[in-house]
């Protein structure tokens, strides 16, 4: 009798059906788990600091975290920079690619793609890069079974305060039971997502340590900043008072010149005066504040985010922006593949495992945007390729272009077929234009265009004049007209080869792979009728010159 396989998660530990329907790390005000969070970064210091980041390094991360939660809430412009690379990827669609084209694969690719399409995967997965900023984030899955099926019902969020890492690597994650013991996770239980800004221990790479920095010397200078508007925003008040002037009169005047300030008004006796010294450095003592502020927002948005142009006004234009979003879009990619990762790994793998048992192949998720393509290119390149004999597919085309078959009833555009030339007169028959005359040895030929004028014939005329154009003249510019159409195809292929040729040899080869299919037909059948009518005219001439 075959056994069923014992499932295991990626740490070896046998799975426990029993606790995947529980919630085991839920918040509790009573407990160790406790929502309520302590504020280190009140009355922020280096000191302080850097001793907030020894404990986290030495595996105690509780008050790092706590700093990172207020450094988000407190400075808007790091909230702004995380919160948008957070949210960029949070709003990419995800794909499912089956394991393979089999049935059973292709099911199962079907059931992922069923519980993806859920509005609350967005928020769920702007949770789960929380780790950009603390460098790893928890998040539980709450199974159901209700219907007999393992179906993953909705992803929780936990505050990473209630997790910790074993002493022996400072890498394996553990969680607080309510005890608080630290005990392992339980087998596809959680999500552990980790997103490093830079390489080595977890506990050491998540972007708010690079934040905590900045927004702590930011916050001096804001104060200062404060302190110096708060002092010079308005001119120093001055009060004097004359020699025989009591402690009675000395307290009113000092009241008067203490709520001149935020009341804008006072009283005092005649004999006491009050002057307004004005600084004269408040402009540029201002100016240099907001420099140190702005050049602090800076650098956190090169951490975050890889550059500055983004966020802040710079100098350089559109071509700098552009460049400078390119470099955002490659972290975008990287957090994109990093999150698909995690997922396929802590979600999707254990969930298959779950409900159909451990597979060969296991369906993938895509987390990308769609390549844009140059639609205008392809179809500059089909102009010039097309006609030099390359097969393409119309169907794969209309995919690339976004468009579908047309139905039965559709109106169809397309391009409209030029008439074809008139056809060559029979011998014996008129010349297009009208019946020919002769008049004492000229040429004349009616207009049958009514709206053209009648040629007139000059009597004594040396030659055959047809308005005033010799006969070969004429004969010349009609087979320039009846042989445009099929020259003007001709010329717009080997033009094509022109361009689409990088040297002279490949030009030859393309004319001499091209001669063969070239259809030099109707140029012939109009070159024949040219010498046909020349000789006609000819022996007409040869008539007229001997009667």
């Amino acid at each position: 009798m075959a056994r069923t396989p014992v499932l295991v998660d990626r740490y070896g530990r046998p799975l426990q059906r029993s606790v995947l329907t529980q919630e085991v790390a839920a918040p509790t005000i009573g407990g160790v788990r406790q929502p309520i969070s302590a504020y280190p970064a009140d009355g922020l210091n280096p000191q302080r600091l850097a001793s907030i980041l020894r404990e986290a390094d030495q595996g105690d991360p509780v008050r790092f975290l706590e700093l990172a939660e207020t450094i988000e809430e407190r400075d808007p412009h790091y909230q702004g920079v995380l919160g948008t690379r957070r949210r960029s990827v949070s709003q990419i669609d995800i794909t499912v690619e089956p394991g393979s084209d089999d049935a059973r694969d292709v099911e199962i690719a079907d059931m992922v793609r069923d519980w993806l399409d859920r509005d609350e995967l967005s928020d769920e997965i702007f949770d789960i890069l929380d780790a950009l900023g603390k460098g790893y984030s928890f998040t539980e899955i709450i199974w159901d079974t209700s219907e007999g099926d393992w179906w993953p019902a909705r992803l929780e969020w936990r505050d990473p305060r209630w997790f910790r890492f074993e002493r022996r690597d400072l890498a394996t994650p553990v969680r607080l039971d309510d005890g608080g013991q630290e005990v392992p996770l339980e087998p596809f239980k959680f999500i552990f997502a980790t997103m490093k800004a830079k390489s080595g221990l977890v506990l050491r790479s998540g972007l708010a340590r690079v934040a905590a920095w900045g927004w702590m010397f930011k916050a001096y200078t804001q104060r200062d900043w404060a302190i110096f508007t708060q002092t010079y925003g308005q001119p120093l008040r001055v009060g004097k008072f004359g020699a025989g002037a009591t402690e009675e009169d000395k307290s009113t005047l000092f009241r008067a010149v203490a709520n001149i300030a935020g009341d804008c008004a006072a009283i005092i006796p005649e004999s006491m005066a009050i002057d307004f010294i004005e600084s004269k450095n408040v402009g540029p003592g201002s100016e240099l504040y907001l420099q140190r502020s702005d050049w602090l927002d800076r650098q956190i948005s090169k951490a975050v985010l890889g550059q500055t142009t983004t966020t802040d006004a710079v100098s350089g234009g559109h071509a700098v922006s552009k460049e400078h979003r390119l470099v955002q879009e490659d972290i975008e990619r990287a957090d994109a593949r990093l999150l698909q990762g995690i997922l396929n790994r802590d979600l999707i793998r254990p969930w298959v495992d779950l409900q159909y048992g451990p597979q060969e192949r296991y369906p993938r998720l895509r987390i990308a945007r769609p390549e844009q393509e140059d639609l205008k290119q392809l179809a500059d390149a089909l102009e010039k390729l097309v006609p030099l004999g390359l097969p393409v597919s119309v169907n794969e085309i209309r995919d690339r272009f976004g468009l579908g078959e047309p139905g039965p009833d559709d109106e169809i555009l397309g391009v409209k077929t030029p008439p074809p030339p008139p056809a060559a007169p029979a011998p014996g028959a008129p010349a297009p234009g009208g019946p020919v005359k002769r008049i004492s040895g000229v040429v004349k030929r009616e207009a049958a265009d009514p709206g053209l004028p009648a040629p007139q014939a000059e009597d004594g005329a040396p030659e055959a004049v047809l308005r005033g154009v010799a006969v070969e003249e004429l004969l010349t510019d009609r087979l320039a007209v009846e042989a445009q159409p099929a020259m003007s195809e001709m010329m717009a292929r080997i033009e094509a080869m022109v361009e689409a040729a990088q040297d002279m040899d490949e030009l030859r080869e393309m004319f001499l792979a091209a001669f063969p299919r070239l259809d030099s037909s109707r140029l012939t059948d109009v070159i024949a009728l040219g010498l046909l009518a020349a000789e006609g005219a000819a022996r007409a001439e040869v008539v007229d010159l001997d009667g």
